[in-house]
């Protein structure tokens, strides 16, 4: 992390820095607080579909005294580049986070980093907080791009921190100078949203047995209150990439990634599908409620999983499910672009050169149901499975086989009651 900003000669000309700036409360007084310091700073928004009115980010950015503001256009390279890697791993922490926060975060990274050699800055700042996952994941990715980089990463500065208790005291610095605020003090809960999930987090949700409020969900319906009439849907995959998406309902194709993934948001979206509220292990040490809904992605990976199962040999899927839940467990902890993680990727991807097909799902009232699924891929032998067929199998080799099975368990159960039956003479 920088050293102190108001330990730093300046001289005549301004160091500049890099703000990850969402037009919130946050890092709106974090843009004024380093402007105090004496840096020129620069927004700098990562557009990764959250559906900001960035026009609106970029007159409060100049209006708080930002140089210049930036805004990219990510969306099509987190899918392709984020969320296609987590779909072929059938990626879920803990069994049920599907990461839709974890895995933006590396896309958002490199976007700064991006921005900090186009105007040759030498520091990046953000807004998240020193007990959550974001700061590790934000800057562990920031490190690894650009190793010389330098962060100024306040809510971990006593300068800072100590001046600002939270949010009662941010909010008087903010009517203090003029920032124009689009929320008030008594905000319920915060809430973090990209193209693939929203999130919401502390406020009223701080407490676990506090039911979620009514109506806090925007990407879904209520699954009680969804359409009458399910959608069903081809999902067709190769290299277990989603490339097309049929609706059979109206016959309506989607191939281009971006595309597809809004397209299925739009499906599981209508349908109520993909909400959880959970308690999970964050990596620096607590636990956290949080409650998400992430429609395409529950989707996809329901799909996948089953065109997975499908093609891919038994033996190989046990140990892709070992390196899925090493993936997971990599991206939630900030670490996507370590050697790890780019080796299970790999091995992931490996995995998936016959794992495509088409899968057959209906989407109603909160649920994915699969249907039916097809794969000239496919290890499925109809007439080995068969039970009306013998085909090239003796079902009296299968006494064999539970016989050597069984030694095992003898044994163990041998010697079980051997000291059982000690322990009684005793």
């Amino acid at each position: 992390m920088a050293e102190s900003p108001s330990k730093r000669a300046k001289g005549n000309e301004k160091e500049r820095v890099v703000l990850a700036y969402s037009g919130g409360l946050d890092t709106s007084c974090i843009l004024l607080w380093l402007i105090e310091q004496g840096y020129d700073v620069i927004a700098y928004t990562a557009d990764v579909g959250q559906g900001d009115d960035f026009e609106k980010i970029r007159a409060k950015a100049t209006q708080c005294g930002a140089i210049k503001y930036v805004v990219k256009d990510l969306k099509k390279d987190f899918v392709v580049e984020n969320i296609w890697p987590a779909v072929q791993a059938n990626a879920k922490y803990e069994d049920r986070y599907l990461l839709g926060t974890a895995l933006a975060r590396p896309c958002i990274s490199k976007g700064i980093i991006e921005v900090v050699k186009e105007n040759g800055a030498k520091y990046i700042s953000h807004g998240a907080t020193g007990k959550g996952n974001d700061q590790i994941r934000f800057e562990l990715s920031c490190y690894a791009l650009m190793p010389s980089i330098e962060i100024i990463a306040p809510w971990k500065m006593p300068e800072f921190y100590n001046r600002f208790l939270g949010r009662t005291d941010l909010f008087e610095y903010a009517k203090a100078n003029n920032i124009p605020l689009p929320v008030t003090l008594s905000s319920p809960w915060s809430m973090d949203g990209n193209l693939m999930h929203i999130s919401y987090e502390a406020g009223v949700l701080e407490d676990p047995k506090h039911e979620a409020p009514d109506g806090i969900f925007q990407m879904t319906a209520d699954p009680e209150k969804a359409p009458d009439t399910a959608d069903k849907l081809q999902i067709e995959f190769k290299k277990g990439i989603p490339v097309s998406v049929r609706n059979l309902g109206d016959n309506k194709v989607v191939t281009e990634p971006l595309e597809l993934f809004l397209y299925l948001n739009e499906i599981g979206g209508r349908h109520g599908v993909g909400r959880i509220d959970i308690v999970e292990n964050r990596y620096i040490g607590m636990k956290s409620r949080g409650v998400y809904e992430c429609p395409a992605g529950e989707i996809l990976i329901t799909a996948h999983t089953d065109i997975e199962t499908f093609t891919m040999d038994k033996a190989v899927r046990r140990i892709k499910q070992m390196l899925s839940l090493r993936f997971s467990e990599q991206v939630y902890e900030g670490f996507w672009y370590s050697p790890e993680c780019e080796f299970t990727r790999d091995c992931i991807a490996r995995s998936q050169e016959d794992v495509e097909g088409t899968v057959t799902v209906t989407v109603f009232k909160g649920h994915v149901y699969i249907n039916a699924r097809e794969s000239s891929k496919s290890l499925y032998n109809a007439e080995l499975v068969s039970m009306d067929v013998k085909g090239d199998y003796e079902p009296v080799d299968a006494l064999g086989f539970i016989k050597v099975n069984a030694v095992r368990l003898k044994e163990y159960h041998r010697l079980r009651g051997a000291v059982k039956d000690g322990a009684c003479k005793n």
